[in-house]
């Protein structure tokens, strides 16, 4: 098999299962240093000892290539295979209603890949849209993107989305709410994309008044689709924990249903954001959802399992989650905003 192919097919089932971030980028740059080498370049070097000596390779992934340059599915993968199981027992029928993803980053913020490479993920994974969203320009630690930089980007997704394969790729944000309740995005700017998700990022402990009121300014700018890891909290993971934040849940809820904001259900393991008391408030308020990977990382757009699991169990209804819609009724819905 292609050796780039195998690389980052073992890279995937590595982040999908949540392993050490050191071994998955192991095979992530190994795949990066070939890229540039046909298989007739890559035998020579395998052959003549250059393959082994090359930055960026070591023993595991020079055994890797070596099989797939032989015509094998390398052990190392194969292995990988055959011990993938469902990421939740939970949620299947929800979870195989699910057609799109909402909230995805790429190496142009905080990511770890490649646009390409995700767009690679989704579609193996059976999805029929995902929406690109990097970080807006206030979030400088996670290199949130310019009005110049998001602009370059929304080309290389129409080039992507010059294919005709029944894939698409939407053009988004994960926009910064602002202390103001403003968001973090030029308003010309939010009028080229198709889907805005908005987030707190930022002083997280601030008082119940004070969040409250920032939250609903950014749910009620007309440009938000998706109110993003709506109390901010960390149950678990290599960060450590955070408690949820504090705000006004019946006011802000109703503010979303009022304007037609989906509410996350943020499917990452760490957030698992909102809380289910919040779920089920927010199913009370009449809000809709949107089950998310936020992945960061090709093997992380499989967590829509756990979201899909969570809503399955709080009997969210699948019609009210707008990442089962057909891309056209989603799209619609969006723009009406």
């Amino acid at each position: 098999m292609d050796p780039v192919a195998a690389l980052d097919e073992i890279a995937f089932w590595l982040e999908r299962d949540l392993a050490p971030s050191f071994k998955i980028q192991a095979f992530r740059r190994a795949a990066k240093a070939i890229g540039e080498f046909d298989t007739d370049e890559l035998t020579d070097r395998l052959h003549d000892g250059r393959l082994k000596r090359m930055k960026g390779i070591g023993d595991r992934t020079f055994e890797v290539i070596g099989q797939a340059l032989e015509g094998q599915v390398p052990d190392y993968l194969e292995d990988l295979r055959q011990r993938a199981r469902p990421l939740t027992e939970g949620g299947g029928e929800l979870r195989a209603a699910l057609r799109g993803d909402l909230h995805t980053h790429s190496e142009w913020s905080d990511g770890y890949a490649a646009i390409e490479l995700m767009v690679a993920a989704a579609k193996a994974l059976g999805r029929e849209y995902i929406a690109l969203t990097d970080h807006s320009p206030n979030l400088t630690i996670a290199n949130g993107l310019s009005a110049e930089r998001l602009t370059e980007q929304l080309g290389i997704v129409d080039g992507i989305n010059a294919g005709d394969d029944g894939f698409t790729l939407l053009k988004g944000i994960e926009v910064d709410i602002l202390e103001s309740g403003e968001l973090d995005q030029t308003p010309d700017m939010l009028d080229r994309l198709d889907i805005v998700v908005a987030s707190v990022h930022s002083k997280l402990r601030a008082d119940k008044a004070t969040m409250t009121e920032r939250m609903l300014g950014g749910i009620r700018d007309p440009h938000t689709n998706v109110l993003g890891h709506c109390t901010g909290r960390l149950v678990m993971g290599s960060r450590g924990t955070r408690p949820q934040s504090e705000f006004d849940a019946e006011r802000v809820f109703a503010a979303c249903a009022e304007n037609n904001v989906a509410v996350e259900i943020n499917s990452r393991p760490e957030r698992q954001d909102p809380p289910d008391e919040l779920i089920d408030l927010a199913l009370e308020a009449g809000c809709l959802f949107s089950i998310d990977s936020d992945a960061h990382a090709p093997g992380q757009l499989a967590f829509l399992d756990y979201g899909a699991e969570r809503a399955a169990a709080r009997g969210i209804p699948p019609e009210r989650i707008i990442t089962t819609w057909p891309r056209e009724r989603l799209l619609e819905w969006a723009q009406a905003r």
